[in-house]
């Protein structure tokens, strides 16, 4: 029963946390690790304990897919060229980096620094995306940091497998078996994911049931992950593939009531999932610096270090590769002219560390190959964590300023105009097959100008918001204040013809809906 009670006072406090961060424009990640920790210390709490089979196969994969999910095919294609120097050059040398200096700087040997830095090698996922999902950057720029940090696992992967191999069984380095390992990874993850995307599509286009349709979307990223790890191949970029191959065809494989219930379903799993595990990352530190031996004091400078290694080699690797691809992109551009630093400024700084280095932190093993205990696993542990915690922190915490002082963040006008020119062109394609049934007269005429009104007042509305000059004093502003003021009225009325038991709950509940869902179009407009 405690352990029930611990739980759900995780999920109240990461909820809280979570919905008082979006109020407040905060990084809902680097606040809830900042209230983790100061709950953590508050004297009586129970110390946290965090399992890595209960992060790598129940939080995971619906992490991994969502963020997955996400991702523009268009866009991937467009920069996949420096997404692959990233999420392999950049995390060997990342990994090499972190080793040096822990083994330089800490009471760590060789092998357990090599350790540290395999497991801090790669951005995380789950961290880029819940930090990254309100920062309005250009959709390559999303594009390039997302897939960096979802397709760099399985590199960092095989690094830590070696590297955990060399310093618990002490077994010698073969880079032709390195090789053969990461493509039995890489490859056999990315075959299983497309194969199961490839199931589940077809199972879906043959399912008209919402229920049905939300328990299938829910199993496929646990699906994803399990059969891959099964195969000894990777469960992370399993999932990854399945989630890009899906979320590229969603369109195509529901019609719109599923997808609005698809989409609030998984929005509230994955804000669960998000909350609770940035609070544990928090609560876990206190207890994994109590474990500390003696004469490890120093521990919080080493950190620091660490995370400044990982900036460091991350801004060596940014910077020029920008500029490479800044010149390709634009040959016109005189070779004198400087390339652009506000990229790989945000590029850099966006590289945070989170759920994945910590789930492989809590892997390595407790003891050696011949029985004796790995002494120096605490001081991996604290150190990974910390590291987690101060780029969760400071990045977290000033990334979206930086965007703002880079000017590279999409501005509300561009992306409303964008959105009113595009509104304007579906209004139009409308009406130009309005037309042609016209001519073909295989529509009453009544049903015809039913339909020919409101497409043109959809056009006229598209219309009015691309020639306002300021859309807070514009009549689409005021409409939409008097529509959600009527909308009140409407609920309100609804209530009352149910208390006075003239409809039934049924009623109440689908004409409810329908002002929900009026209401949602009127916010997102």
């Amino acid at each position: 029963m405690r352990s029930v009670g611990t739980v759900l006072f995780l999920v109240v406090l990461a909820t809280a946390v979570a919905t008082g961060a979006r109020r407040w424009r905060i990084p809902a990640p680097s606040l809830l690790v900042v209230v983790g920790l100061a709950v953590a210390l508050v004297p009586g709490v129970p110390e946290i304990r965090i399992s890595p089979e209960a992060i790598g196969l129940l939080v995971l994969p619906p992490l991994l897919y969502a963020s997955a999910e996400e991702l523009s095919w268009r866009e991937l294609r467009a920069v996949w060229k420096p997404v692959g120097v990233l999420a392999v050059g950049l995390v060997l040398a990342s990994a090499a980096a972190v080793g040096a200096v822990a083994a330089a700087l800490t009471p760590l040997s060789w092998q357990m620094a090599l350790v540290l830095g395999t497991v801090l090698a790669s951005t995380d996922p789950v961290a880029v995306t819940a930090l990254g999902r309100r920062l309005a950057l250009p959709p390559r720029v999303q594009v390039l940091v997302q897939a960096e940090s979802l397709f760099n696992d399985a590199t960092s992967l095989v690094l830590f497998r070696i590297a955990v191999g060399v310093a618990v069984t002490a077994s010698a380095v073969s880079w032709g078996s390195t090789g053969g390992e990461f493509a039995v990874l890489a490859g056999g993850g990315t075959f299983i994911g497309g194969a199961l995307a490839l199931a589940v599509g077809a199972i879906r286009r043959r399912t008209e049931d919402p229920v049905l349709e939300t328990v299938i979307a829910l199993v496929t990223p646990y699906a994803a992950y399990v059969l891959a790890e099964s195969a000894h191949t990777s469960g992370v970029t399993s999932v990854v593939v399945a989630g890009v191959v899906l979320g590229g065809r969603g369109n195509r494989l529901t019609n719109a009531r599923i997808r609005l219930q698809l989409h609030a379903v998984y929005g509230t799993v994955v804000f669960l999932l998000e909350s609770v595990v940035f609070s544990l990352i928090g609560l876990a530190l206190p207890g994994l610096i109590d474990e500390l031996p003696e004469g490890y004091g120093m521990w919080p400078l080493h950190a620091l270090a660490v995370a400044s290694t990982l900036v460091a080699v991350r801004m060596l690797w940014v910077f020029p590769l920008s500029a490479v691809v800044q010149r390709e992109g634009n040959g016109r551009l005189s070779s004198r002219r400087l390339p652009s630093w506000r990229v790989p400024v945000v590029l850099t700084w966006a590289g945070t560390r989170g759920v994945v280095p910590l789930a492989a932190a809590l892997s390595i093993p407790v003891a050696t190959g011949n029985g004796a205990v790995l002494d120096e696993r605490p001081l991996v542990l604290v150190l990974a964590t910390s590291v987690v915690v101060v780029t969760l922190i400071a990045q977290g915490f000033t990334l979206a300023p930086l965007v703002r002082r880079s000017g590279i963040a999409l501005e509300p006008a561009h992306t409303e105009r964008e959105e009113a020119e595009a509104r304007c062109s579906l209004a139009e394609a409308g009406l130009r097959r309005v037309d042609e049934l016209v001519e073909l007269e295989a529509v009453p005429d009544v049903v015809l100008d039913r339909m020919r009104r409101a497409l043109q007042a959809r056009r006229a509305h598209a219309r009015d918001r691309l020639s306002d000059a300021d859309p807070t004093e514009s009549a689409d502003h005021v409409y939409r204040q008097l529509r959600r003021d009527l909308l009140l009225v409407e609920a309100a009325e609804l209530q009352r013809l149910y208390d006075e038991h003239r409809i039934s709950d049924t009623t109440r509940r689908r004409l409810q809906r329908s002002l929900d869902l009026e209401d949602a179009r009127l916010t997102d407009a």
